[in-house]
């Protein structure tokens, strides 16, 4: 897989959603549903114009920047050896967020539906592969768990981050449990990886400083 591919689904994606959300237009109320709280109720509203164009233009944009990291990082080789992973993850994103779009648009057409609860298995998913590409992460400045430590030392960059795969993985699948108890959702979906992001800063340090013990900086 190359950046044009990737470019390519993005905008196919983008096109989509768009013409889709221009397709259903004429059945959208003034204000259109954009949030939603943990119980899936909606609770904020915007423009026909944000609703239809916000996410299609953040998908564009947002997929660009990924794209373009690589070519900044003053460690780029190191992202080549992970790019097939690095631009996988770029389309499920796009995916992701595209899927998120179209929940939206057909939310206010009048369907109705638990929207929190149809979006736990697309986070899930968007954790599980998270944790994929985290496990072939190589040192770089922008993508993986960057912390003070894991920028200095190679090694513990690798430790930290086969210990971040393995737990965005049991994130994702601690995830799908709010599809059993869609009302306790919001917990499942957030405690979980906060935990993750928690934990892989503390073993960074404490792998950090196991690895350079007689070091006091």
């Amino acid at each position: 897989m190359n950046a044009k591919t990737v470019i390519l689904w993005v905008m196919i994606l983008t096109i989509g959603t768009l013409v889709l959300g221009l397709a259903l237009e004429p059945r959208f109320s003034d204000q259109i549903a954009i949030h939603w709280d943990e119980q899936g109720v909606a609770d904020g509203y915007g423009s026909r114009f944000m609703g239809i164009f916000f996410m299609p233009i953040m998908i564009v944009g947002v997929s660009l920047l990924l794209l373009g990291i690589p070519q900044i990082d003053p460690l780029k080789k190191n992202i080549e050896k992970f790019r097939k992973e690095y631009y996988t993850f770029i389309l499920i994103f796009a995916c992701y967020f595209a899927f998120i779009h179209i929940l939206t648009l057909l939310y206010n057409i009048g369907l109705k539906f638990n929207i929190l609860a149809m979006m736990i298995p697309a986070m899930a998913g968007f954790y599980y592969y998270l944790g994929v590409m985290l496990g072939k992460a190589k040192q770089n400045y922008f993508i993986g768990i960057r912390t003070p430590w894991t920028l200095q030392d190679e090694d513990v960059w690798n430790e930290t981050h086969v210990v971040g795969s393995k737990g965005f993985k049991m994130a994702a699948i601690l995830a799908l449990i709010g599809v059993v108890f869609p009302s306790l959702a919001i917990w499942f979906l957030m405690i979980p990886l906060l935990l993750v992001a928690f934990y892989t800063i503390i073993f960074s340090y404490v792998a950090y400083r196991r690895k350079h013990k007689n070091n006091n900086t």
